[in-house]
Formats: structure tokens, C-alpha cells, sequence
């Protein structure tokens, strides 16, 4: 961990909403003239995705070893460089995975599943945010979550996680249902393994619960909205929250339990601003005092 150089993490499954997080903390960073490094997590995926094809056309005995959630399909020491590279002087590399939605790099040029150059990180940054699979992982060879100021965990009830999915890659990717599923399935393990367990070891976990039937998460459906669900939070050290405040100022907020606080989906937006700003002015505060 540094106080020089903050280190943010958002980490959770594809699918679950990390980016709903980091949009949050974009609109928070430009309100309050915060400079941000952004790292996306799908940039260290070891292959590009002609590549990984390439290699499990001719080796598919691979496939399951080469899940993106697994730590043979991703570049975890170079992520482990970057996050104490950071920390310690505010520099690093970094690059970008092109991603369907990424438009304005497919207009510049880019290739859907490819990589841009890896680049330094811009000087004068306050903090990094890195969004992606891995920010809280640990295994016998890397430990990321070590350099980790604030872990965030985003984790809907599984069978939204795969709905969630399911709809966006689809709809915005390109991909047929049949082949989404079939790679839920393969991920299994590497779920299991690599992407549950950072969600012990966060700050702060975000939840998102349906309220409508979400039994068979294969069954073309639409995905729940806001107000088709709540928001389970869970804090790891509840005496640094004011719960009074929190439920005073969201509507229809509660406590289900002493380190847990549960919001109306449509006022997740409000409750993230409420809770993380501060958390961030902090960091900032312990970095400039220093």
C-alpha cells in the first residue's frame, strides 16, 4: 500500500458491472479535479484474441488452462510491477485492450481484441484506478491486493452475473448466446479459484440483488433495472462508516447486518458518490500531508 500514490482497485467477474463503478469514479474525479491514471485489466491478458484463437485451434487441450480469468492467459507480473512501480514513484507502463464498444479507437484504426503499444504512464497523476479481473488477486507467485489503498468488490447474485453477461455480449460484442454460455461454463474453475476469493479480501463489496425472477440466467430475458433490484454493501471495517448518515441521506436505505448496508438499485449512484468520496478525499489528504 502507498500514501504517496494511491492505489484504487475495482475487481470482479466480467459481467458483474466494475465498469458502472469506474464510470462513478470518473464523474467524481472530474467534479473534483482529480488526475487519475486509468488502467484497464483486460490490457495484461497475456494474447491477443486472434492470438489465444490461433493457440487453442492448433493446442485445444489448452482451453481450459487459458480462461481470461486464469493466471496462464494474463501478464500478473507485469501487473504486480505496475501496481509497485506505482506506488513507489507514480510511473509505470501501461496499455489498452480494443473492446466492441471502444468506438472511438475501432474509428481511429484499431482492431476489435487487440492491444495498443504499452506507453508511460502520464506524469503528475493524483491516484491510479485500475478496473478489471484481478486487482485483489493472491497466489503463490503474485500479490496483487498488497498494493491495494481501496479494494472495491463487485459481485451481483450469480445468476444476474450471468444474465449481465450474457445481454452485453450479445448486444454490444457480437457473440451468440450459445457461445457466451459455453465460455461461463469453461471459466468455471478460474471463477472458483482466482475470482472469488479477492471478494474476502475488499473494502468494500457491492451487490446487486434482483427482485424479479432471475431462475434460469439462460433464458433470453431482459436484464433487470435499477429499480427491479437493491444494492447489498458490505464494509469491511464498520466502525469507519456513519450508517446513521448514509441511511439518512439515501431513501429507503437499511442495515441487515452491523457491516452491511442494503439500497434501492436506482439510488446506487447516490450511495456510491456518498461513501466513496470521502474515502477518496482521504487518501488524498494522507498524500498531500506527508
Amino acid at each position: 500500500m502507498s500514501r504517496e500514490f494511491p492505489i484504487i482497485a475495482v475487481t470482479g467477474s466480467s459481467g458483474a458491472g466494475t465498469t458502472t463503478v469506474k464510470r462513478t469514479f470518473e464523474r467524481m474525479f472530474a467534479r473534483e479535479d482529480v488526475h487519475a491514471a486509468f488502467i484497464d485489466g483486460d490490457a495484461f491478458h497475456r494474447y491477443s484474441r486472434a492470438e489465444l484463437a490461433e493457440i487453442l485451434q492448433t493446442e485445444p487441450e489448452r482451453k481450459a488452462e487459458l480462461s481470461h480469468f486464469s493466471v496462464n492467459a494474463n501478464l500478473l507480473d507485469r501487473l504486480d510491477t505496475l501496481f509497485q512501480e506505482y506506488g513507489d514513484s507514480g510511473k509505470g507502463t501501461y496499455r489498452h485492450y480494443i473492446h466492441a464498444e471502444d468506438k472511438r479507437m475501432i474509428e481511429a484504426g484499431w482492431q476489435v481484441g487487440t492491444f495498443t503499444d504499452w506507453q508511460p504512464i502520464p506524469s503528475g497523476t493524483d491516484l491510479m484506478l485500475y478496473e478489471g479481473l484481478h486487482g485483489g488477486l493472491v497466489t503463490h507467485e503474485v500479490d496483487i491486493a498488497r498494493h491495494v489503498d481501496m479494494l472495491i468488490g463487485v459481485a451481483p447474485t450469480i445468476n444476474l452475473e450471468w444474465l449481465q453477461k450474457i445481454d452485453r455480449d450479445t448486444k454490444l460484442r457480437g457473440y451468440s448466446q450459445e457461445a457466451v454460455i459455453e465460455t461461463i461454463l469453461g471459466r468455471m474453475h478460474d471463477y472458483v479459484r482466482y475470482i472469488q476469493p479477492q471478494l474476502s479480501r475488499t473494502h468494500i463489496n457491492f451487490q446487486r440483488v434482483p427482485t424479479v425472477d432471475t431462475s434460469n440466467p439462460f433464458e433470453l430475458q431482459d436484464v433487470p433495472n435499477d429499480g427491479e433490484s437493491f444494492v447489498v454493501i458490505r464494509f469491511r471495517d464498520p466502525e469507519a462508516v456513519d450508517f446513521p448518515y448514509l441511511v439518512t441521506m439515501i431513501h429507503d436505505a437499511f442495515m441487515s447486518r452491523p457491516n452491511t448496508l442494503v439500497v434501492p438499485g436506482a439510488r446506487l449512484s447516490l450511495a456510491m458518490d456518498l461513501i466513496l468520496a470521502p474515502k477518496v478525499r482521504q487518501l488524498l489528504a494522507q498524500r498531500r500531508f506527508r
